[in-house]
Parts: C-alpha cells; structure tokens; sequence
C-alpha cells in the first residue's frame, strides 16, 4: 500500500467511527431503551451496551408495564428495562452486550427477542463485587414459547 492509500484508508476509518460505525463488525447498533427515569442499574446497562459499540437512546414512558405487554414480554419473563432494535426485536432486562450481538447477527426464525427475567445478581448492570447468581438467557419466540439461548455460569462468560 502506497502513502496514499494508507491515508485514505485512515480517513475513511476515522469517519466511520466518528460516524458510529465499526470497521471490524459492520453498522454500530441502535436500541431505544424504555425504563424508568430513576432506575440506576438501568443506567449501567445502558453503560454496558454503549461500551460494546451500541448506541442507545433512552425512553420513559408512563407506562413501562403496558408497553412491555404490547411488545409481548409476558409478567414472567419481566425486568426492569426494555430494549427495542431498530429491526423490531426486544431485548428485556440485564443481557449481556455480547449476545444481543450474536443474536442480531443471526435472529432465530420465529424469534421476538431476548430476555433475562428478574435482575440477576452480577449480571451487565448488576454487578455487586464479587457476588455472581447463575442465570439463564431466554429466546422469546412470537407464538409466546421461550426456550434457553445460553446459560450465564460465570462472571466471566459475560463478555
């Protein structure tokens, strides 16, 4: 590569990240979060996601708990914050960045999105020194079915 081509191609890269775009891993990711105004673990997930690359813009609505039932989150499958991609797919509670990804990169057929039910203790968001609680990660399906999309074992298998 000449002198100039390396200069072209650092420009180009620089405009990419400055315009949220990752050369390594294609467009950077939107979700619109939907959570409540004080909630703080919210607001460390959301750190979470924004340092993985994805770009998040937060809502409150005033009435986080109808909304979740429209987007077809059952009471069972329930946390504190929902995440909405620009392709539609939900992303419910504390989901470690790393999935959300994975998940994107290849939706399964049928699939409304991901959840992580309740707040597991050291999950993104949760973290409580070194305490860690096991948890597993859901694939919601649009006919109401769940099933396991993988199991969260150890602090370290989050990122």
């Amino acid at each position: 590569m000449n002198t100039s081509t390396t200069w072209l191609a650092l420009g180009l890269a620089l405009i990419l990240s400055i315009a949220g775009c990752r050369t390594d891993e294609g467009s950077a990711t939107e979700l619109v979060v939907y959570k409540s105004p004080t909630c703080g673990c919210c607001e460390d997930w959301i750190a979470h996601m924004e340092e993985r690359q994805f770009i998040v813009n937060a809502e409150h609505p005033d009435n986080l708990q109808a909304l979740k039932r429209e987007l077809g989150i059952g009471a069972e499958h329930a946390s504190c914050h929902t995440g909405v991609s620009d392709s539609g797919y939900v992303f419910e509670g504390h989901l470690p960045a790393k999935l959300v990804r994975r998940f994107l990169q290849q939706p399964p057929e049928g699939a409304l999105g991901l959840a992580v039910p309740r707040m597991p203790i050291g999950s993104p968001g949760m973290e409580m020194g070194e305490r860690f609680e096991p948890y597993d990660v859901l694939l919601l399906r649009r006919d109401g079915s769940h099933e396991v999309y993988a199991r969260i074992t150890e602090p370290e298998s989050q990122y």
